[in-house]
């Protein structure tokens, strides 16, 4: 078994702008989600912030023995993850996956890419 069924990234932001030519440099997060096992995972993301109730769930099917990218900026449903605003996220899988977060910062012509794995919560977390 390799992953976790809850992973947590306490520091989500995406920019409001970008510079350089959409979609390639268009500021964004992601998670990468890797299920290296031998059933399908689905996968749930709620979305944290300071002063709302949380987002989500956002659901993301990912096969047995594959990788799934996904740009928090693409999610529409049930809502639009908010640009500019401060958020965290909680991901859980029915099946052990892992999960890598990555920020693409294009507000200015030197931009900056951070990726960072996300946290695997103990005992699946609340």
């Amino acid at each position: 078994m390799i992953g976790s069924t809850t992973w947590v990234v306490a520091d989500g932001y995406i920019p409001a702008t970008s510079t350089g030519p959409a979609p390639d440099l268009t500021s964004h997060e992601s998670v990468c989600v890797l299920n290296a096992g031998d059933a399908d995972a689905t996968v749930q993301i709620h979305v944290h912030f300071a002063d709302r109730d949380p987002a989500g769930p956002y659901v993301l099917r990912v096969p047995a023995g594959r990788i799934h990218h996904q740009r928090l900026n693409d999610l529409r449903h049930p809502e639009p993850v908010p640009l500019g605003v401060d958020y965290g996220l909680v991901l859980r899988s029915d099946v052990p996956v892992v999960v890598q977060h990555t920020r693409l910062d294009s507000r200015q012509p030197a931009n900056a890419l951070m990726s960072t794995i996300a946290y695997a919560a103990p005992g699946g977390g609340r």
